[in-house]
């Protein structure tokens, strides 16, 4: 992990960790080392999430951007997964999202995509932390017409919307009732248009951004008012997206969640019935649960784990020439339509396959087995963050949690990284003994590290 970009991007406190100046300065670098293959002026796509920060970085990544000569495209509000899929359309050389994802509103974050619609590779970015951090390079200021333009796509949104669609037959959730839940955020500008026009009857919920609702208590990250009224309003089922659109959980029609790992379970076995699932292998990460990882073994599937973050799913598919992976919180990727997870892409994938069916949600999920699984979330200084891999009584606590499970668990402590945080997850068979060995973990990491 970078000292500024991490897993996700470079992500902070907007206006305190990740000022004004910083962004400035990333655009900067940005353009400096995207214009070091010759070309004069850089094409650079910059979407943005709903929260009232974004504008104020936007501007001022803008202007690091033109200040070297960079022309800017702005997307306005859209899905991280449309930078991703634009920046290549356009025929841009770089795309920027300006998104904490499910962070709370006073979070922001600035992603890189290349031109081919990944995220920057490790290298360009270590370059760009090196002028920002290190001042390797000064930068040098064009003057006249040689300063970078701003312009605007106003397209975007409908271009995005037409891809999505274009994945699936015409009329593909025709006759389903179905409740999305947008988080107040960038799917609030896309979801209802492209839900209805596949033929989905949407009722839809936390879709009035107004800056500061961003993930406030709704989207992805909170379900339970979209459990609630599933049930209640008696619909087929419904999906949460975060943020920035790249993740995606479902509701069943019982209004009962329905996480990531069951949601790559349905997908993988379908495209596996079709002939679709390249080289029948799955990725997933050292997260995701030990049914999934069953269901693999007793359907033929091939399942390879990575470190935690899409980034790593990702890189593991291009490697291996695998097309499906993703991770428990919904970070799903159909590399044969996209280069980054997108939440309303499996949203929809998973209602196509639903009404393809005429079967309901709740059955579709009982392809796999949930093991029983705690995490507990502990918050750590900088410092105890990185200590945590030399700390003896820490990996003592772990060895001795691993040793009482056997065979009949796993254990997994890792920092976050995106938050100051260290998560301990365990899973077994026995609920109660997992959660007492993973609040005990939990103490000490906290005595030794907060």
């Amino acid at each position: 992990m970078g000292r500024l970009f991490g897993t996700d991007g470079a992500r902070g406190v907007a206006n305190a960790d990740l000022t004004c100046e910083l962004a400035m300065n990333i655009g900067r670098a940005a353009a400096m080392v995207l214009g070091k293959g010759g070309k004069r002026h850089p094409k650079i796509l910059i979407g943005k999430d709903t929260r009232i920060s974004s504008d104020m970085l936007e501007s001022a990544l803008a202007a690091g951007l033109c200040s070297i000569g960079a022309n800017v495209v702005h997307l306005g509000v859209v899905p991280t997964p449309a930078v991703a899929y634009l920046v290549k359309r356009y025929g841009a050389d770089a795309g920027v999202m300006i998104s904490a994802s499910h962070n709370p509103c006073e979070f922001n974050g600035i992603k890189i995509f290349s031109g081919t619609g990944y995220k920057l590779p490790d290298a360009l970015e270590e370059q760009i932390e090196a002028i920002v951090l290190d001042h390797e390079e000064k930068p040098q200021f064009p003057t006249g017409g040689e300063i970078g333009s701003i312009s605007a796509a106003p397209q975007a949104l409908r271009d995005y919307i037409d891809h999505v669609k274009s994945t699936v037959p015409e009329g593909a959730l025709k006759g389903l009732r179905v409740a999305l839940d947008c988080a107040n955020g960038s799917s609030a500008m896309t979801a209802q248009t492209l839900f209805t026009e596949l033929g989905a009857e949407c009722h839809m919920l936390s879709d009035t951004p107004n800056g500061v609702n961003i993930n406030d208590n709704c989207g992805s990250t909170h379900m339970e008012t979209l459990m609630e009224y599933v049930k209640a309003n008696h619909m087929d089922a419904g999906l949460a997206f975060d943020g920035d659109a790249d993740r995606c959980l479902a509701v069943d029609e019982r209004g009962q969640l329905v996480d990531g790992d069951f949601l790559m379970a349905i997908c993988a076995l379908d495209l596996k019935s079709q002939g679709r699932l390249a080289k029948s292998a799955a990725v997933g990460t050292i997260m995701t649960n030990m049914g999934f990882i069953r269901f693999c073994e007793e359907n033929g599937i091939k399942f390879a784990a990575t470190k935690v973050g899409d980034r790593y799913v990702l890189e593991e598919m291009l490697q291996e020439g695998y097309n499906f992976g993703g991770e428990q919180s919904g970070h799903i990727i159909f590399l044969d339509h996209a280069t980054t997870g997108d939440g309303q892409m499996t949203g929809v994938q998973l209602l196509t396959i639903l009404n393809r069916r005429r079967a309901h949600l709740s059955s579709l999920a009982t392809l796999m087995a949930r093991y029983p699984q705690v995490m507990v979330n502990v918050t750590v200084s900088r410092e105890g963050k990185l200590r945590f891999y030399t700390d003896a009584e820490v990996n003592e606590a772990i060895e001795r949690a691993k040793a009482r499970l056997g065979t009949k668990g796993r254990v997994v402590v890792r920092p976050s990284g995106t938050e100051p945080l260290l998560r301990v997850m365990i899973e077994g068979e026995d609920h109660d003994e997992i959660s007492a060995l993973a609040h005990e973990v939990a103490d000490v990491v906290r005595k030794r590290l907060a």
